[in-house]
């Protein structure tokens, strides 16, 4: 005859447990909710751009992975912390994320639900250069674009040139995984907030002459380069991102010895340095 065990708790006494933790999780999304209120009535003063904060972000991302154990799936708690950093950031601030389909419809929805939730509202466009243009018209709101050339690429960073123009200010996924469920890499454009952007990678809108197989081929180990045609004979528009360590005269410099000549220039934003986790293994992190 099998003895009883006392000490074990029933199934009543762990979904009281769970009963008490759900309602903790409440009373502190709550209070953290009052936070936020004193700190728009803070940041009432500042005017205009958006509520975004990229850097901070990213840090609470990295910090969310490095801290994550047990088995609750790393996808879950990063999806959760997502939607209530994205929402409390629109309480204070109402946005809306203009997303470029380019790419493929499904996977930029997936990315944005996924970074942003479903309280912020999302509006479609076809082409980079409409988002840019619709968050450039707009009081804060967002864009989202593919971080990769699609076949339709044209060089809408030259939109981002200008002083007052919107720039690239985060690159998304913040936690890169092979298996991540919004796994599409995108730029996230905005009117800049100078104190809240992550400089470690910078953005720069290059024009070129010459440019070849031989000049990508020199600068793929530098930086991350989208290169499309320019109206110059033999140009091209290169939107190139440099690595934290580095400096744009090393992929200038790699250029220019591959038979490249530089014509113009500007930088056009930055972002935090991608951060990636061993799938499965979220203990095992590096910075890429």
């Amino acid at each position: 005859m099998t003895k009883s065990q006392p000490n074990l708790p029933t199934l009543a006494d762990l979904r009281a447990e769970i009963d008490r933790i759900d309602e903790a999780m409440h009373r502190l999304l709550m209070e953290r909710g009052e936070i936020i209120d004193r700190l728009i009535a803070i940041k009432r003063a500042q005017g205009g751009g958006s509520a975004f904060r990229p850097a901070r972000e990213a840090d609470m991302m990295r910090r969310l992975v490095e801290r994550h154990r047990g088995i609750l799936p790393l996808d879950t708690a990063e999806s959760i912390w997502r939607v209530i950093i994205s929402t409390f950031t629109y309480v204070q601030h109402a946005y809306a994320v203009h997303a470029d389909l380019s790419a493929g419809d499904a996977a930029m929805r997936d990315s944005a639900r996924f970074h942003f939730g479903f309280t912020v509202p999302f509006i479609t466009h076809v082409g980079p250069a409409n988002v840019v243009a619709a968050v450039a018209e707009s009081a804060g709101d967002l864009g989202l674009v593919p971080a990769t050339a699609t076949a339709s690429t044209l060089p809408w960073w030259g939109a981002l040139e200008g002083d007052s123009a919107p720039k690239i200010i985060a690159r998304l996924p913040f936690v890169e995984r092979t298996d991540h469920p919004a796994a599409l890499p995108v730029f996230v454009i905005a009117k800049p907030v100078p104190d809240a952007m992550a400089p470690e990678v910078e953005v720069w809108s290059l024009r070129v002459s010459g440019w070849s197989a031989r000049a990508a081929r020199a600068v793929e180990n530098t930086a991350e380069v989208i290169a499309v045609p320019d109206s110059a004979f033999d140009g091209a528009a290169l939107l190139v991102s440099v690595p934290k360590g580095s400096q744009l005269r090393s992929v200038t410099e790699a250029l220019v010895n591959a038979g490249v000549s530089l014509r113009a220039s500007t930088l056009v934003g930055s972002h935090a340095t991608r951060y990636t986790v061993s799938a499965g293994n979220p203990s095992d992190t590096q910075d890429a």
